[in-house]
């Protein structure tokens, strides 16, 4: 089983006074995670994370120089590396999917071109650099398409052809990368079947891994799950892999780690009405049973189809500076609001970054 972790902000947390500790030793991240087991990272890619002033739009500004270095110290420390393009120049996901500014103005057709060039050159010169990937994931939480307004739902004839050209890139640069297309909301059977029947009706390029994310305080009961991962390894007879997963461990608040005026910060996204239907607490150990069962309902997936997990942004700490996006970054977006940290308390971390029980249950699980 493929034990990942998303570690895509670390250079910003570590930038920012981050440091990590196991039983009171400060330590390397990647060294702590190693010792529990972790054997594969996931970093994203944005094509350009910058406005057009040059101001950052936040969250470790994942461009192709910020994920190389990440990529190399990765692999260096003998990872596994999962490089997920966005396809975009910021957070790429259902509600959101914008089209990069060099992209601006091309049609359907010069959208596609983009997408092939842009990922051939990105794996020949990670390659080139001694950092090619284990596996390509092409596009970000798919659900609702991408390269809005052109790739989005229904629009699946232009969604397969985008994705489809990111597959063949991926494929003239290294047949032997596998490749994963990823949607969001894991509980949900009919968008998973009608999703997939559709890219494959309209001509979709075939693929390794069906990824999936998972958040219980969005997506349903890990019953849900479940029954939908059951379904789609028969149906696709594909192999699966949770690409996204966290679960909080405390709903203590960190405003004075953030340093942050109220009307600054965001605030966490586990919002009190969200966990009324969880059915684990937010403690701890509430988190170490969630990874417990998790795995348990990975692992039996029909024909050992269930091939792993990447838990989103577990050394995510709350650090002055560490935002998921500045103002810069809200604005390429369309979204305004505030900025800061609004994923520190599903850390496998705590607020001073100490290793949580979880890292154990995850060491521990064969």
């Amino acid at each position: 089983m493929i034990k990942g972790m998303d570690i895509s902000s670390l250079t910003e947390v570590e930038q920012c006074g981050g440091r990590f500790y196991d039983h009171g030793e400060e330590k390397d991240l990647l060294a702590i995670l190693k010792s529990y087991g972790t054997d594969y990272i996931r970093l994203r890619l944005w094509n350009d994370p910058y406005a057009e002033d040059g101001s950052p739009y936040g969250a470790g500004c994942s461009d192709f120089r910020a994920t190389l270095k990440l990529a190399k110290r990765t692999l260096a420390q003998g990872f596994g590396f999962l490089l997920d393009f966005h396809y975009s120049d910021f957070w790429a996901d259902p509600g959101k999917q914008t089209i990069p500014k060099a992209w601006r103005g091309l049609d359907e057709e010069g959208l596609a071109q983009a997408v092939y060039a842009f990922t051939k050159k990105t794996l020949e010169d990670f390659g080139a650099a001694g950092a090619m990937p284990s596996m390509v994931a092409v596009g970000n939480e798919l659900s609702n398409g991408l390269l809005w307004p052109y790739g989005k739902v229904p629009l699946y004839r232009n969604i397969a052809k985008f994705v489809s050209a990111g597959i063949r890139a991926v494929r003239s640069v290294d047949q032997g990368v596998p490749v994963m297309v990823h949607l969001d909301n894991g509980g949900d059977h009919e968008l998973y079947r009608r999703w997939f029947d559709q890219y494959f009706a309209n001509g979709g390029e075939d693929f390794t891994y069906i990824g999936l994310s998972y958040y219980p305080f969005w997506h349903g009961k890990l019953a849900d799950l479940k029954a939908n991962m059951h379904d789609l390894a028969l149906r696709y007879q594909k192999d699966l892999i949770v690409t996204e997963v966290s679960m909080g461990f405390t709903m203590e608040d960190y405003k004075e780690y953030e340093q942050l005026r109220e009307d600054e910060r965001k605030g966490y996204a586990t919002r009190p009405q969200l966990l009324e239907h969880v059915d684990y607490p937010m403690t701890k150990e509430g988190q170490a049973d969630f990874m417990q069962d998790v795995m348990t309902c990975i692992r039996e997936v029909p024909k050992g189809r269930g091939k792993g997990f990447f838990y989103w942004e577990p050394a995510w700490l709350p650090r002055p500076g560490s935002q998921w996006a500045t103002p810069a970054g809200r604005a390429y977006i369309a979204e305004p609001g505030k900025g800061g940290n609004e994923w520190a308390n599903q850390a496998l971390f705590d607020y001073d970054g100490n290793a949580l029980p979880a890292l154990e249950r995850i060491r521990d699980f064969a």
